[in-house]
């Protein structure tokens, strides 16, 4: 491409040498040192006076003297009269402090957006940010891609009996990416979700015994609420569609409907839910018990345990509370430690990783895990973003064989951080028969080389791509599609 130069930070210049092969050039001389102090010195080597510039940059262990590398190019670049500069980044630094999770928290993400404009940068390519909305930072366009194409054509070439497997997500903030790939797909999903335990005591009455009201996906709570007033605003979640009969009605005043009108992915909870002691259109008898696609396990210290196991000492709040809730409650508030979500409780104000592994792998609490979804005998893809700590996954897993008999088990994310022994837990976990990632993150060949489970799939060729159709006014609307093979 004539009148263009990538250049490539020291994070990913593999990924880059690759873009460059897909390209048909050689990225760009430019020199990157560091001072005995460990400030970072950039030198450009070659012209860039009206040129078309491209900077690509992930993160790296070293993330901030990365983002600092990146920032002195974009302005040594800027300095030589490039005519454009666009940063690349396939995984976009300190995405996960994208809102103020506290009173007195930072929204780093639009600190580092606002620092990239100040360095003069005048492009965004990322790759799955780990929330969309993080594109309203930048007072420049994004070009905010997918890897969900590739990973979806990878799970059609190389998964067998990829059609009856379920897409599940391991927490409730990431159903929205989940339930894109079910949908892509043509799959069903469900999720599992964590939540700690209070007062002492065996759970093996909970067990049995607890509603299903801590799903937290707002169609299920909906119908929750409906199913224990025995309200007809059941109704309004399974409304026919426009144009058909309307539903029977019950001697109570709720509506019976056929599993025929609702979505695939609804028709087997909804029946289990919908009618006492019934017999609907297809000979399928309702009954007013627990739906069966809805199973919960105990967890401590990250790993699913026995309903007999001995429960672990619980703080002093909640053994002063007993089993009363409104005493328990009262008690939480004003001795229990306090986990602080995102202001304005926001649907994905979730902890993040570091947070919810010290959590998770705290002695003292025990939780609650709930498997939504009917995963027995299936493949289950368990999809996030990224894979940093290992101890949401592996629950996630345990709770899908042991729980939910699953027979096997992707754990599948675009970016693949692999913080400390990350990737060896995921290698030693023997509920976890697949690892999926992209190479947008660089990985050490010494871990890559002793992961058997691991599968890397390239993004030069999507960023390749990318540059090339910024470069020449292109749309990349083509990009987001998914090709089927």
């Amino acid at each position: 491409m004539r009148g263009t130069l990538i250049f490539s930070g020291s994070s990913c210049p593999a990924l880059t040498g690759k873009v460059c092969e897909n390209l048909g050039m050689t990225p760009a001389d430019a020199e990157l040192t560091q001072f005995s102090n460990g400030e970072t010195s950039v030198r450009i080597l070659t012209s860039v006076r009206e040129k078309d510039v491209f900077v690509v940059q992930s993160g790296s262990p070293k993330i901030n003297d990365t983002i600092m590398e990146l920032l002195i190019m974009i302005s040594a670049c800027k300095g030589g009269s490039a005519s454009k500069i666009t940063a690349v980044l396939p995984y976009f630094p300190y995405s996960r402090q994208s809102k103020k999770k506290s009173h007195r928290g930072a929204i780093t993400a639009r600190m580092l957006a606002n620092l990239l404009g100040v360095a003069g940068v005048k492009h965004i390519i990322t790759v799955d940010l780990h929330a969309s909305q993080m594109q309203g930072f930048f007072k420049c366009p994004v070009d905010n891609l997918h890897a969900e194409p590739l990973i979806a054509r990878w799970i059609r070439q190389n998964v067998p009996d990829w059609k009856e497997a379920v897409v599940v997500s391991k927490n409730a903030g990431g159903t929205k990416r989940v339930t894109s790939l079910a949908d892509a797909l043509k799959l069903n999903f469900g999720m599992v979700t964590t939540d700690k335990k209070r007062g002492n005591g065996n759970m093996t009455g909970s067990m049995l015994l607890n509603p299903i009201d801590a799903v937290l996906d707002p169609i299920g709570e909906q119908v929750n609420e409906a199913v224990e007033h025995e309200e007809p605003s059941v109704s309004n979640i399974t409304q026919p569609i426009a144009g058909t009969a309307s539903p029977a009605r019950r001697p109570n005043g709720s509506s019976m409907h056929s599993a025929k009108s609702l979505p695939s992915r609804l028709r087997s909870s909804t029946s289990a839910l919908d009618g006492v002691d019934e017999e609907g259109e297809d000979g399928v008898e309702y009954n007013d018990q627990r739906a069966h696609e809805v199973t919960q396990a105990r967890l401590v210290q990250g790993h699913i345990v026995p309903d007999d196991f001995e429960s672990p000492a619980v703080s002093a709040a909640t053994s002063v509370a007993g089993d009363d809730p409104m005493t328990m409650s009262h008690a939480s508030s004003f001795f229990a430690p306090q986990h602080h979500a995102a202001l304005g409780g926001s649907g994905d104000a979730a902890e993040s990783s570091d947070e919810e592994e010290e959590i998770l792998k705290d002695p003292k609490v025990e939780h609650m895990v709930t498997l939504v979804g009917d995963v027995k005998n299936r493949t289950v893809f368990i999809v996030d973003d990224m894979i940093d700590k290992p101890g949401s996954w592996i629950a996630a897993a345990e709770t899908v064989v042991k729980r939910g008999l699953a027979k096997k088990v992707y754990c599948i994310a675009t970016h693949a951080v692999f913080g400390a022994d990350c990737l060896e837990q995921l290698q030693d976990c023997d509920c976890i028969d697949h690892i999926l990632v992209t190479n947008s993150y660089p990985i050490p060949e010494e871990k890559a080389r002793n992961a058997s489970k691991l599968t890397v799939l390239d993004l030069s060729y999507l960023l390749a791509e990318a540059i090339r159709r910024n470069h020449y006014g292109e749309s990349i609307s083509p990009l987001f599609q998914h090709i089927m093979e």
